[in-house]
Parts: structure tokens; C-alpha cells; sequence
């Protein structure tokens, strides 16, 4: 039986088949404001609470203060966890990182193995692809980089960016398909309303549900709500309504009402 990292959402754990699976890298994909990082934040969050297991926030592009700011909108007292050695938040380069992971015996090891470190957010892969123009280079950098997270026994969830809001965008990257997960935030329009989705489209090694859910930002971090019911054409950012739904409202509800 598969060892598992549960998220502690029992809506998102649900279409994870139980969880991420333990010692896996896991991409989460979205356009900005959609919710990657307080998704990423919440699975440490209740990785330290719920489970016990310590965590380590490597960022990019977000200093440490940032994060407690941003944490405390949800309740999250990220200073009490890395007090109490149950967290550590790191700013570094994506080179400087990508050594440090890569190399035995490297200082970002040793932490890991002192604190016990299970879980892992990288915030975010999208700047890996500074790195290089080459995508044979850039596809080594990132398969060597998710290889030394997954040799470390953690199991990892690292953000990438989407820049284009409602549609697909085209990237040199190959991490979603070197990941072990690949699971898509985005915006929707439905009735000249604004909404989120997410998605799994991907899970090596077992099943999932494929359920295209909304979601949202809360006091208390990610909720996932129902699946999109009679919509075609949700993960293209512009949903039209099924044709059973459609059926349904011209024909049947009028009929009703004459």
C-alpha cells in the first residue's frame, strides 16, 4: 500500500486519492492571484499541525517577512514554527539552490536531516527557466532538481507560474511532465463572474478524480467547493454551458411556465 502525505483538505486529499504520495514532487500550476502559494503554505501548515511533520519553504522571489505577513491572514504563525524547529524558510537563487540540493553533504542537507524535514514548498520553478534558453538544459537543470528533492525523502510541492490568466501559455519547462503530480489553478468566466478551478491532471502511480473543482480564498486558507456541473470548456478559462444544461433551461423550464 502507497505511503502518503495527506494535504489535510479532506475535498483535495479526496481527489489526491488520499494525499500526494510520500517522497514525491508535485507541480502546482496557476496564473498570479489564483491561490499556489497559500495552497503551498497550507500543506506545511498542516503538515506541522496535523501531522507533525516539519517543513522548509525555499523561495525565489519572497523574503522570509513576507511569508509571516501573508501567514498570519490565515492564522498561521510561521515565526512560532520555526521557533519551535518545525520550520525553515530560506530566500536564495534558483542556482544557489539547485547546489545545495544537488550536493551530498551540502548545508540545505544537513538541515534536512537535523530537523527531520518531511515536506517541502518551492516558490517558484518558473525561475529555473532564467536560467537557460536551452530546453535540453533547462530540462536537465529541473529533472536533477526534483530528483535531489525525492532523494531527500521529501515530499515536495513547487509553483510555476501560468502568466496568461484564462488560457494556456506555451513554456520551455518539461517539469509537469517530469513531476510525479501536476495539478492546474485557474480563472474562470461563467455569467460574467470571476471564479477559480482546480484540476489534477496528473498522478503517477495511482488514481485519482479527475472532478474539475471551484475553490476558494477563505480566512483560513484554501475550501474547496463543488465540481463545475453543466459546463463545457472550464480549463480553457471560457466555459460554455453543456448542452443537456442548455436543453434544460431553454426548453424544459419554459415548458413549466407555459
Amino acid at each position: 500500500m502507497l505511503e502518503r502525505s495527506p494535504f489535510g483538505i479532506p475535498e483535495l486529499d479526496a481527489l489526491l486519492g488520499g494525499g500526494y504520495i510520500s517522497g514525491s514532487a508535485n507541480i502546482v500550476e496557476g496564473a498570479p492571484g489564483t491561490g499556489k502559494t497559500t495552497l503551498g503554505m497550507q500543506y506545511i501548515v498542516q503538515g506541522i499541525e496535523k501531522y507533525r511533520e516539519p517543513g522548509l519553504i525555499l523561495t525565489f522571489e519572497e523574503f522570509p517577512s513576507q511569508y509571516y505577513h501573508d501567514a498570519l491572514g490565515f492564522g498561521w504563525d510561521l515565526r512560532k514554527y520555526e521557533e519551535a524547529g518545525l520550520l525553515k524558510i530560506i530566500f536564495t537563487q534558483p542556482q544557489d539552490a539547485f547546489q545545495e540540493i544537488d550536493e551530498m553533504g551540502g548545508k540545505i542537507e544537513t538541515l534536512i536531516d537535523e530537523m527531520g524535514i518531511k515536506r517541502c514548498l518551492i516558490d517558484s520553478l518558473t525561475h529555473f527557466e532564467a536560467e537557460t534558453s536551452d530546453p535540453h538544459e533547462l530540462r536537465h537543470i529541473e529533472y536533477q532538481f526534483l530528483t535531489s528533492l525525492k532523494r531527500e525523502g521529501l515530499t515536495s510541492i513547487l509553483l510555476r507560474e501560468n502568466d496568461n490568466l484564462l488560457g494556456q501559455t506555451s513554456s520551455l519547462s518539461q517539469a509537469p511532465f517530469l513531476s510525479d503530480s501536476y495539478t492546474m489553478l485557474r480563472y474562470v468566466e461563467i455569467d460574467s463572474v470571476i471564479s477559480k478551478a482546480m484540476v489534477v491532471l496528473k498522478m503517477r502511480g495511482s488514481q485519482h478524480i479527475k472532478d474539475i473543482r471551484e475553490f476558494s480564498i477563505t480566512s483560513k486558507g484554501i475550501v474547496l467547493s463543488e465540481k463545475f456541473s453543466g459546463q463545457d470548456g472550464i480549463l480553457s478559462g471560457t466555459p460554455m454551458r453543456a448542452e443537456t444544461s442548455a436543453f434544460m433551461s431553454a426548453f424544459v423550464r419554459k415548458g413549466k411556465g407555459s
